[in-house]
């Protein structure tokens, strides 16, 4: 007898071939957005893939928290590219630095990506974050607003619109920039962002996470190995896409030189260069907790090791 369990995830190459021992898994695909909405408000699935800033927020804020993190981290990408100056702003935004004094939209302020620029800001550059007059907004539709409870460090001011797009104030002059996980019309403040973005990750090993799948705890509860298969499952399935990425004579994706870039990206960041679990990702985790933590998105600083089901954070030796 499998156990049923409902899923809502991206329909991404390397979760394709998902399957796990002992369960029946039910895998609905809405837009990313709508599972985000959908598992933060309503907790609608027994596991989902969610918001990495999310997950820290609700696992910090909540005394009992009513979900449980796996390792399996679904999607990645480097934030550099995510800065965003309007035409107002050409010829006093060229540095990072330079955003100290304007107005810089955020979709939302505990969006993962944001968290993670807004920390490359910080840590890398040495924006101070209180000089900076922080609005928030939807990206390309008014009246988005934050899902997470926020503990915003004093003296840091973050002012919701409602009426405005962040797209559209960028456009008039309102706003100076915009941090946008989502690309918009700009020009990116990092031109050349994927060397900029490549030189950091040799500097500082982090490789930005943005989506973890959860469980809901209900379910972790009644049956814990849960936690495992489901994150086994996740793993052979990675781990076939990396095959298929590195196959020459073959075109899995409609795209050239897929094979020779994956094996470029693979010398920079090893033979297993989309790694899950807790340790091969540890510098990443500990700049993402730091990070929530000095923004106001957590109310007390996680540790790694109490992040994630403890069944995930260990594999067994032969």
């Amino acid at each position: 007898m499998r156990l049923p369990l409902s899923v809502a995830l991206s329909p991404y190459d390397h979760v394709r071939d998902l399957h796990a021992e002992g369960l029946d898994l039910n895998v609905q695909s809405p837009h990313l957005e709508e599972i985000f909405f959908r598992f933060t408000r309503f907790r609608e699935w027994d596991a989902s893939e969610m918001s990495f800033g999310k997950t820290i927020s609700i696992l910090a804020n909540d005394p009992a928290p009513d979900i449980v993190a796996l390792p399996v981290f679904v999607s990645r990408v480097f934030r550099h590219s995510s800065i965003y100056v309007g035409p107002a702003s050409i010829s006093t935004v060229k540095t990072p630095g330079d955003l100290e004094g304007k107005r810089v939209g955020v979709p939302e302020w505990a969006q993962t990506a944001a968290i993670y620029t807004r920390g490359i800001l910080q840590h890398e550059y040495g924006v101070d974050l209180k000089k900076i007059d922080w609005v928030q907004a939807g990206v390309r539709q008014p009246g988005r607003i934050e899902k997470v409870q926020l503990h915003l460090p004093q003296g840091l001011r973050l002012t919701p619109v409602r009426d405005k797009s962040l797209t559209e104030m960028l456009a008039s002059g309102e706003l100076d920039a915009v941090l946008s996980a989502r690309e918009i019309p700009g020009r990116r403040l990092f031109e050349n962002y994927d060397a900029v973005e490549l030189e950091y990750f040799r500097k500082t090993r982090v490789f930005p996470i943005m989506h973890l799948v959860v469980l809901r705890r209900e379910v972790y509860e009644k049956n814990r190995w849960v936690a495992r298969n489901l994150y086994n499952g996740f793993e052979e399935a990675k781990n076939a896409s990396l095959a298929r990425m590195l196959e020459l004579g073959l075109s899995h994706f409609p795209l050239p030189w897929i094979a020779q870039q994956t094996l470029r990206w693979r010398e920079t960041m090893g033979e297993d260069f989309w790694p899950y679990g807790v340790e091969d990702n540890r510098p990443t985790l500990e700049a993402f907790v730091q990070y929530g933590y000095e923004q106001g998105v957590c109310k007390r600083k996680l540790t790694v090791d109490e992040m994630f089901a403890p069944e995930t954070r260990e594999r067994f030796k032969i």
